[in-house]
C-alpha cells in the first residue's frame, strides 16, 4: 500500500485539519507510516504566528527533503499564505507543492496523490456508526433523499474533507467548530491569513462528535480561531448580533445531552464570551469541565489598548470573579505576551501583579514575536531581546508558583483522569493538570481509560 506522512505545527485548529487531510489520503487508499519508512508523500501543516513557529517549519522541511528527498511534500497551514516571504530559498517544484490559498488544498492534495499513484482510483469511503439522536437520523435522511432525486450525484466523483470519523494518535479529540477572525489585534497575523468566519452546523458538531464517541474517544475539545464567535459574522463585538451571543452556549447545552460523552472542554475564549448563560450551562452540566482558557495578554490597559484587545484589565477580572463564585475550584489557564512595543517597567509589573491576584493554574509565556504586516511591527518602543528574556523568565517563575499552589488545593482529593501514558499510567484531570499514577499496573490500563485516582501529593 502507498503511504504517507504528516507532519504539524502550531494550535488545535491546525491539529484537527491535520486530520481532515490525514482522512482524505487514507480515503484514497494511502497508509500513514513515519518519516523514517520513507513515505512517497509528506505533508506539512505549517505554522508561523512566531518567528519561531515559522523556523521550526523550515526546519521541518529540510529535514524532510533531506532524509526522503523523492517524496511529493505538501506544504499547507498559515506559512506559504501569510509569511511566504519567510521560506527563504524553499521553492514550489515539481515535488513540492506551497498551497498559498486554503481553498486550493483538496486540489492540491488530489494533483499530489494521483501522481504518486499513477492515477489509482480513489476508494470511497462511509461513515459506520450507531446512534439515537433524531438530529442525526435527519442528517442521514435528507442526505438519502438527495442522492435518491439526483442519481448523478449518487456516488461521490473524488474524496473530501469533510467531518472527523476518528482523532487518530489521541485520547482527547479536537473538534473544530468555528473557524476565521477579522479582529485588529496589532501583533497577530492570523486575520491575513484565515478572515473568513465559519460555525460548523450544529447537526454538524453533533454528528462529528458522535463519529468521535463512536471511535472511543472520551474527550471532545471545542477549538476555533476565535471560538466565542460562534454563531456570529464577525469576531468584532460593536458588530455582533446580540441575540446569537448565547450560541457556543446553545451549543454546548446540546452536546453535553450525548450520553456516551464523558468530558467536553473549551479551547480558548476572550472575556466577554463568558455570559451568564454559558457559565449556567457549565453549572448544569458536570460533563463540561471547570476549566476555561482565558487570555490575558497584558495586565496593563495602556498595553491593551496598543494591542487592541476588546476588553479592559478591569472587564477581565470582572470575568475572573463570576467564574470562581459559579464553579468549583475552576482552572483558569491564559496566555501573556512579554515585551510588547512600548511595554515598561510600571506596565510588566502590573501584568506580574493581575496574574498573582487571579492565581493562573497555568500560564503560556510568549515572547513578543515582530510579524511583518501586522500593525505593532511599525510601532514605536520595540523591547531589547535580554529585557524581553528576563522579565520572561521572571514570569514563568511565577506560573511555576502558581501551578503549584493551584495544585496543591486537591492533596487527599480524588480526580478523574483520562490516561494518556501507561509507563507511567498518568494523565489529564478535571482542571486539566497532569497527573501520575507510578503506582499502578500499566498493562492491565489502556490509553484512553476513564479511571479515578487520589491525589497523594
Amino acid at each position: 500500500m502507498k503511504a504517507f506522512s504528516i507532519y504539524t505545527l502550531g494550535c488545535k485548529v491546525n491539529q484537527y485539519e491535520s486530520q481532515q487531510i490525514r482522512e482524505l489520503l487514507e480515503s484514497y487508499g494511502l497508509k500513514l507510516v513515519d518519516l523514517a519508512e520513507s513515505p512517497g508523500l509528506v505533508v506539512l501543516n505549517s505554522c508561523c504566528v512566531t518567528h519561531i513557529a515559522s523556523a521550526k517549519s523550515r526546519q521541518l522541511i529540510r529535514k524532510i527533503l533531506k532524509y526522503n528527498p523523492n517524496a511529493t511534500i505538501v506544504v499547507t497551514g498559515c506559512l506559504p499564505i501569510g509569511q511566504a516571504t519567510e521560506l527563504g530559498d524553499i521553492k514550489e517544484t515539481k515535488n513540492m507543492h506551497l498551497v498559498n490559498q486554503k481553498e486550493h488544498l483538496e486540489s492540491v492534495l488530489e494533483k499530489a496523490v494521483f501522481s504518486y499513484q499513477n492515477s489509482k482510483t480513489p476508494k470511497t469511503h462511509k461513515i459506520k456508526h450507531k446512534t439515537e439522536i433524531s438530529a442525526i437520523k435527519a442528517i442521514n435522511q435528507a442526505k438519502s433523499a438527495a442522492d435518491s432525486e439526483d442519481s448523478s450525484k449518487a456516488k461521490r466523483a473524488k474524496p473530501k474533507m469533510e467531518l472527523l470519523k476518528k482523532y487518530a494518535g489521541q485520547t482527547r479529540a479536537f473538534l473544530k467548530v468555528q473557524d476565521g477572525c477579522d479582529g485588529h489585534c496589532t501583533y497577530c497575523i492570523v486575520p491575513k491569513i484565515r478572515n473568513k468566519i465559519i460555525s460548523k452546523s450544529i447537526s454538524d458538531v453533533l454528528e462529528e462528535a458522535y463519529n468521535l464517541i463512536y471511535a472511543g474517544h472520551k474527550e471532545i475539545v471545542l477549538t476555533g480561531i476565535f471560538l466565542g464567535a460562534y454563531g456570529q459574522k464577525t469576531v468584532r463585538r460593536k458588530k455582533q448580533d446580540a441575540a446569537k451571543k448565547d450560541k457556543l452556549a446553545e451549543l454546548l447545552g446540546k452536546l453535553a445531552q450525548i450520553q456516551d460523552l464523558e468530558r467536553i472542554r473549551l479551547s480558548s475564549l476572550e472575556p466577554a464570551d463568558v455570559t451568564e448563560k454559558l457559565l449556567d450551562v457549565f453549572c448544569q452540566n458536570p460533563k463540561i469541565m471547570p476549566h476555561m482558557h482565558l487570555p490575558l495578554q497584558s495586565g496593563s490597559d495602556r498595553i491593551l489598548k496598543r494591542m487592541c484587545r476588546q476588553y479592559s484589565v478591569a472587564d477581565f477580572l470582572e470575568v475572573v470573579d463570576q467564574i470562581k463564585d459559579r464553579l468549583v475550584k475552576p482552572a483558569i489557564t491564559t496566555d501573556i505576551i512579554v515585551g510588547f512595543p512600548g511595554e515598561s517597567d510600571d506596565d510588566f509589573q502590573k501584568t506580574f501583579e493581575i496574574a498573582k491576584k487571579v492565581g493562573f493554574s497555568k500560564i503560556h509565556v510568549f515572547s513578543y514575536s515582530s510579524r511583518k504586516n501586522t500593525a505593532a511591527a511599525k510601532m514605536d518602543g520595540h523591547i531589547k531581546p535580554e529585557i524581553i528574556k528576563k522579565r520572561s523568565k521572571q514570569l514563568s517563575g511565577l506560573d511555576w508558583r502558581l501551578q503549584s499552589k493551584f495544585r496543591k488545593q486537591f492533596i487527599g482529593e480524588k480526580v478523574k483522569i483520562i490516561v494518556e501514558g501507561t509507563d507511567p499510567v498518568k494523565g489529564r484531570c478535571e482542571r486539566y493538570f497532569m497527573v501520575e499514577c507510578p503506582q499502578l499496573n500499566g498493562d492491565k490500563i489502556n490509553r484512553g481509560d476513564l479511571i479515578e485516582v487520589q491525589v497523594d501529593k
